[in-house]
């Protein structure tokens, strides 16, 4: 059985301890008619997942978190063989003891493109990038209207005008030096962000880390997964993780991506987008970029123009 988990420091305790994690997750293998089967935990994640036998993965939720079960379950179906890249097949799910939740599907073939990708040939990556771009085409085309229960935020427009209003302070609590947090404020109230955009179902964050691919295949697609943070508005929001984490700035990258998703962004606006987002932490892109912009209408322009 799993334990009762109720403040930050129990979680932060029990995350990582296998002796803990392991048997309950044992025991609801068994529950779910998986008994036996060897338990793999990977080594990423912000909750515990673990691959089960060669053709399951069970992802476990704390109280805490059991909306974003909820949310995986849900998206998960409704995307049941809708994009050009495979994802997860929805086995079982529910509620758990002492409030957990899980989520049991299929496991996907091939290996990770983030730790991957410096064997990938250039001509592949430029591929992938393509074939992503066709796939996040299809995702905002889906009728997000049926997880309109389970998926924020509802309304957009207060969403940005909350996200603005703390804009400064998030980054300023994140450590980011006084010369670009000055820029901020004028910056986005001339970035061209709708408050009545199209609705469409976003992954929010799209990236090399939650793609998968085989490489006996030429480097072929095999899977997307990681949904729980997903959220219905402007398809631009999705493309900041695609620009930051996906192309990592490489603007042939990005372009390639966006000939597959059939249009262009402007670069300024994913940079209000991305001073916008939930996960925004302006400093560690900077560090992890290393851009020689020095002023956020350059640096819209270096991290999500195209060559």
């Amino acid at each position: 059985m799993l334990p009762v988990v109720e403040t930050e420091e129990q979680w932060d305790a029990i995350l990582p301890d296998e002796a803990v994690m392991r048997p309950g997750a044992t025991a609801l293998c068994a529950e779910l008619g998986l008994a036996g089967l060897p338990l793999e935990r990977f080594a990423e994640g912000s909750v515990p997942v673990y691959a089960v036998g060669r053709e399951h993965v069970l992802k476990l939720f704390p109280a805490a978190d059991a909306e974003d079960g909820v949310t995986e379950e849900r998206v998960l179906t409704h995307l049941q063989g809708a994009l050009p890249i495979p994802t997860p097949d929805v086995r079982a799910a529910g509620a758990y003891a002492n409030g957990w939740r899980y989520v049991l599907m299929s496991r996907l073939p091939g290996e990770g493109l983030a730790p991957a990708w410096p064997r990938i040939p250039q001509t592949d990556r430029e591929r992938i990038a393509h074939d992503c771009g066709e796939a996040l085409a299809v995702l905002h085309a889906l009728d997000p209207e049926p997880l309109a229960d389970v998926l924020g935020p509802g309304d957009w427009g207060a969403f940005l005008a909350r996200q603005r209003a703390g804009a400064v302070a998030r980054q300023r609590e994140r450590g980011l030096a006084e010369a670009w947090l000055e820029q901020i404020p004028d910056f986005l109230a001339a970035a061209p962000l709708s408050r009545a955009p199209q609705r469409a179902l976003l992954h929010t964050e799209f990236m090399r880390e939650h793609l998968l691919v085989d490489p006996a295949d030429g480097w072929r697609l095999t899977g997307l997964i990681d949904f729980e943070p997903a959220m219905i508005g402007d398809p631009a929001y999705d493309l900041v993780a695609v620009g930051l984490f996906a192309t990592r700035a490489d603007p042939r990258l990005l372009g390639c991506l966006l000939a597959g998703y059939g249009r262009g962004f402007d670069p300024r606006l994913l940079m209000a987008y991305t001073l916008l987002h939930v996960y925004s932490h302006l400093p560690w892109y900077l560090r992890e970029l290393k851009p020689v912009s020095r002023t956020l209408d350059d640096l819209a322009e270096e991290w999500f123009g195209v060559a």
